[in-house]
């Protein structure tokens, strides 16, 4: 072989090997069936996968609604799924994504839960709730009203949890290689070099890691649920769910998982699922530790023009936390 044939396979070779290390650290979603990742739990006969089961939709009516769970815990991750909530007048029935570590029969007050709740209603615009349970009752609601129709179109909802905050979005817009993009604002949550592939996301709220304060923060492995359910009292204002407009139907995609499973021990700071140097976890990363100057411009115009309730506001003298805020 002569040293230019070799020089030349050489330089390929690390060209290759740059490239399977970047994206080993970059969020990659693989197309992934239902049943590989996820369990119907209640409900099953409102309970419906499609497309060779990379869509489940979950029906309500006045007998029941459905749900499905995950089938390990996780003790960190950036948690995705595509959604698009019911349509027709939906006021009192709530479309649910959230983490949990509450066990079957556990008491409620005792676990650790990151929620988004979608709030039906009788149009746009519609209200995504999100609440904290930190070994408490929770009680730490935040509302915003969504600039979209929720119902027209899957939309894209993420949950990042690791040692330093937990960050709710809204939505991921792909980004072409070649495309002149410049209406779009790169938030470049992931490492630079990712955002030429994809991603923009929308954090609309940021719970921190106040542990030092006193404030409990998820030290559990938590499981992915999500499910359809009613309620008469605060998600409908104590009106009644219009049941002639049923059965109402909430579509799910996308089932792969960025987790951390949780047969590894989350209890300390030194845990795998805690690693800032693991680029398998690559969530645990410098560039997940705190939303950076163009992420936090998109937040706080967020939180200004959408935010339509936040706990801190009433009840902040309940938790240190809301003496913390950062953002």
């Amino acid at each position: 072989m002569s040293v230019f044939s070799s020089s030349y396979l050489l330089f390929f070779f690390f060209i290759f090997l740059f490239v399977y290390v970047r994206l080993s650290t970059c969020e990659i979603n693989p197309i992934v069936s239902f049943d590989q990742n996820y369990h119907n739990t209640w409900g099953f006969q409102h309970f419906y996968p499609t497309n060779n089961g990379t869509e489940v939709q979950l029906f309500i009516d006045q007998y029941s609604g459905s749900g499905f769970m995950s089938n390990h815990a996780y003790g960190s991750g950036l948690f995705a799924m595509k959604i698009k909530i019911p349509k027709k007048d939906s006021l009192g029935i709530i479309t649910a994504l959230y983490l949990t570590s509450r066990k079957n029969n556990e008491p409620f007050g005792n676990h650790y839960e990151v929620d988004f709740e979608f709030l039906g209603g009788h149009g746009m615009p519609y209200t995504l709730q999100t609440n904290v349970f930190a070994k408490d009752s929770g009680g730490r609601e935040e509302r915003v009203n969504l600039w979209f129709d929720p119902t027209a179109d899957f939309h894209t909802y993420q949950l990042l949890w690791n040692r330093h905050h937990i960050v709710f979005y809204v939505d991921k817009i792909p980004i072409g290689v070649f495309e002149n993009n410049t209406r779009v604002v790169k938030t470049q949550i992931t490492p630079k070099w990712c955002s030429l592939f994809y991603v923009d996301k929308i954090p609309i709220r940021v719970f921190e890691n106040n542990t030092r304060i006193g404030v409990n923060y998820p030290s559990q492995a938590m499981s992915i649920v999500g499910s359809l359910w009613s309620d008469t009292t605060w998600a409908s204002h104590g009106q009644p769910i219009n049941w002639t407009e049923a059965p109402f139907v909430a579509y799910f995609q996308g089932f792969n998982i960025n987790g951390c499973l949780e047969n590894i021990n989350i209890n300390t700071d030194h845990s795998e699922c805690n690693s800032i140097k693991s680029t398998r976890y690559w969530w645990n990363g410098p560039r997940y530790m705190a939303l950076d100057h163009t992420q936090t411009l998109i937040y706080e115009n967020v939180r200004r023009k959408h935010l339509t309730y936040s706990y801190c506001d009433d009840r902040g003298y309940l938790h240190p936390e809301c003496q913390m805020k950062k953002y």
